[in-house]
């Protein structure tokens, strides 16, 4: 292989990985309320992510992050209740979660809710500003942190509150949002004699103020609960919770920013919000129009010191066309608005004492060294500690123990160590991320064993990271790869959450994810907090997991690499494990998707006597291990030899569910237009570049009910 295909089959494995990083932050941030990214950490990945996309439009992906939005509609999986720690011990009482088997009404938003584009620097406002109409207003506002909500009005009473969900659909929670005081459940009367129709929409923040969330976490504390990490976390946690009763005592707060509907009065932002304030509706006194350049920014300066006086957490200021009819004009694309962005104000910074630094091992055996912190507080939580990433990491920044160092929330929510204060060297320098390093002391030693079983560390070439090689024995690694195996998207096995699996595994019951399938029930119901119901729930899940179909049980046995994506294909070409098990390196490259590096480790996966036990007992135990015929098979051939882009949303199918027909049928999905392309399943808000390329080469745009009709579904 010569180097510009090393180059290139290294970067589409790039994309593979960052597809499934970006995915699991989104479920993360919106489901569980854990976000593992920062706001800028997430964005910067998604951006080189587009330029990954945009290099290799082969590899177009309807269900990519970079054409979603992210989801928090109600998962009610108990597993990733005991993942967050947010169990709840004693009398029955619910979790934040919501109780199992429970769940809200999903209904489809009427217009589909977007999130907004980001943008880190005043540059990048200028820019954006730089592209509008010549005599554009802009509406600042400030960027409340909490969650969306959508308040349905009809005839004047508050009907429904939907959560962002996926953009397309959302739980209705609006028994919850009845009990936040700042929402009329009745429009004024002068209100309703307005609206023609019946219908008002109006988009605002959840959100928990500062003294609520200190409350509740002092409760939190006394009752032995985990403490929240932010109130954006709480806001969260409070919406999704069943008990309305409950909800009402944690002190919820909604600031309302847009209003939807037709022919509504006003015909720009600004107005509409005043009109909205006038009919009882809570509307920040910051919004501010503004008509030149230097009003924005003085606006951004002013806030980015003034919100730390604050009742209520900000993250930044969004900016809006003040013109509903340039707002049209402008439109959207498939993820955002046109009109409109976010810009997020610098991470706040405090200096500290590094007290120690200690090492965690994870699933795939990577040692990470953490920072021990003296506690400090920034934008409103007690942080002790943060990643240090790699041994390059700390080489580069020249850190020990002992030494004073600068920490930053990253987007608000993630601390992160970014200098050391070295005696006799200066001022940090606002913003500039480089720190002295005259003064330097012992050279700093990575540790040569594993922290967790002993053995010897391994460092591959070309990776920063060390990695413990003991897979078989090495606990972290071994409890890592068994909640993997369970988790939502792979087995989705119900009740075997991080905390149940950790004490399985100390007592002996789990080694490895074939043990799973050798649990009983006096095994489970003997163990502290479990009992015979526990036990009874468990044993439905594993048994329910025997029917999960290969692609997942590939993607569950955690081969390196080998991610959700990517199974799909591996599974899709090679339907049974024994013809996975065999194939040729030469085969599996062949696999879309699939580089040397992915191959070379399913390979060697299947060249370890150890995983082939645990596959022997997983395919004893009944797991499927090879595709239904029904789904090896074509459905019919009416598409072949046809190229289709899918843009737009859709009502009847998913986009990843129309991706599939389109291949059972025989037809090849593409990502961009071009003049080969056979024609384009056109959906609503189709994005507006696709469509006139579309245009352009006279390629034809069929709706959702014409494809259906072409396939006879």
């Amino acid at each position: 292989m010569d180097l510009f295909s090393q180059i290139e089959s290294t970067e589409r494995e790039e994309l593979l990985a960052l597809r499934k990083e970006l995915a699991e932050a989104n479920y993360k941030y919106y489901v569980e309320n854990a976000p593992t990214l920062s706001d800028y950490d997430f964005d910067q990945k998604m951006k080189h992510l587009e330029e990954l996309e945009k290099a290799y439009p082969d590899m177009y992906d309807a269900n990519s992050p970079t054409l979603r939005v992210g989801s928090d509609l109600n998962a009610n999986e108990s597993h990733s209740l005991e993942a967050k720690g947010e169990r709840r011990e004693a009398k029955g009482a619910v979790s934040d979660r919501g109780e199992k088997g429970k769940g809200f009404e999903q209904v489809a938003h009427k217009y589909p809710m977007l999130s907004l584009s980001n943008s880190y620097s005043r540059e990048e406002i200028a820019d954006w500003i730089s592209k509008l109409p010549a005599d554009v207003e802009i509406v600042c506002e400030l960027k409340f942190d909490g969650l969306s909500i959508s308040l349905w009005y009809e005839n004047g009473i508050l009907t429904k509150a939907l959560t962002r969900g996926d953009g397309v659909k959302g739980d209705n929670v609006v028994e919850n949002i009845k009990t936040i005081a700042g929402i009329p459940q009745r429009l004024s009367d002068i209100g309703y004699r307005v609206l023609d129709t019946g219908f008002l929409e109006l988009r605002g923040e959840v959100l928990l103020p500062w003294a609520a969330f200190e409350r509740l976490n002092k409760e939190r504390e006394a009752e032995g609960e985990p403490l929240f990490a932010n109130p954006r976390n709480a806001a969260s946690g409070t919406l999704k919770l069943q008990d309305s009763n409950e909800v009402a005592k944690r002190g919820l707060d909604c600031y309302l920013y847009y209003m939807l509907g037709e022919d509504l009065p006003a015909g720009t932002h600004f107005d509409r919000l005043q009109i909205a304030k006038q009919w009882g509706f809570n509307i920040s006194n910051a919004v501010k129009v503004c008509r030149s350049l230097e009003e924005v920014m003085d606006y951004i300066g002013y806030w980015d010191i003034e919100r730390k006086n604050l009742p209520v957490a900000t993250d930044g200021i969004v900016l809006k066309v003040n013109s509903l009819s340039q707002q049209e004009e402008l439109g959207y694309t498939a993820k955002s608005p046109r009109w409109a962005i976010a810009y997020k104000f610098p991470a706040e910074r405090q200096l500290t004492k590094l007290k120690q630094i200690t090492y965690q091992v994870g699933r795939t055996g990577v040692v990470t060294p953490v920072a021990n912190l003296e506690p400090i507080q920034l934008s409103g939580t007690i942080v002790q500690r943060a990643t240090l990433h790699n041994e390059d990491f700390i080489r580069q920044l020249d850190i020990h123990e002992g030494d004073m160092v600068w920490v930053e929330k990253g987007g608000e929510i993630i601390p992160k160590i970014v200098g050391k204060e070295v005696p006799h060297s200066g001022s940090l320098e606002d913003g500039a991320g480089a720190y002295s390093l005259e003064v330097k002391g012992e050279e700093y030693t990575f540790p040569k064993n594993c922290p967790e079983c002993g053995a010897k560390l391994v460092r591959v070439e070309g990776e920063a990271a060390w990695r413990c090689p003991n897979e078989a024995a090495c606990p972290p690694q071994i409890k890592g790869k068994i909640e993997h195996f369970v988790s939502r998207k792979a087995m989705n096995i119900d009740g075997l959450g991080s905390e149940t699996i950790d004490l399985l595994y100390s007592q002996g019951l789990l080694k490895n994810i074939a043990d799973i399938y050798a649990l009983t029930q006096e095994d489970i119901a003997q163990q502290e907090r479990l009992g015979e119901k526990s036990a009874q729930n468990m044993l439905a899940g594993i048994e329910a997991s025997k029917q999960v179909p290969w692609a997942r049980v590939l993607f569950a046995l955690g081969i390196r690499m080998v991610g959700e994506t990517t199974a799909k294909k591996l599974a899709r070409k090679f339907p049974s494990i024994e013809q996975l098990q065999n194939a040729s390196i030469e085969q599996l490259i062949a696999t879309e998707d699939v580089g040397e590096l992915i191959a070379q480790n399913i390979i060697n996966y299947f060249k370890d006597s150890q995983n082939m036990v645990i596959i022997h007992r997983l395919h004893q135990a009944g797991l499927q291990m090879v595709s239904p015929d029904d789904e090896q098979t074509m459905l019919s051939n009416k598409l072949e030899g046809k190229s289709i882009v899918i843009s737009g949303v859709f009502t009847h199918h998913s986009r990843d569910e129309y991706k599939n027909i389109i291949e059972q049928h025989g037809g090849k999905n593409v990502g961009s237009v071009s003049k080969k392309t056979s024609f384009v399943l056109a959906g609503d808000n189709m994005g507006p570049e696709k469509r006139k390329k579309a245009e352009n080469l006279g390629v034809a745009l069929l709706s959702e009910e014409e494809f259906l009709a072409l396939i006879e579904e």
